[in-house]
């Protein structure tokens, strides 16, 4: 199992519902294309869960 998971932003929050665009900021994603590596736990991945249709993750 992965330690940490590589999360890329791939498509605007800009129409999506409030609740997803704080999400997206909340994991650090600020403008498209930009990548950050967070711990593989579980509140990332619940966060990540919860806008999958606009981040592209990778394990490392």
């Amino acid at each position: 199992m992965a330690e940490k998971l590589k999360i890329t932003l791939v498509k605007s929050p800009i129409g999506a519902i409030p609740k997803q665009r704080a999400t997206v900021e909340a994991l650090g994603l600020t403008k498209m294309h930009k990548t950050v590596e967070l711990p593989a736990n579980d509140a990332v991945k619940g966060m990540v869960q919860a806008v999958r249709h606009l981040v592209k993750v990778e394990e490392i």
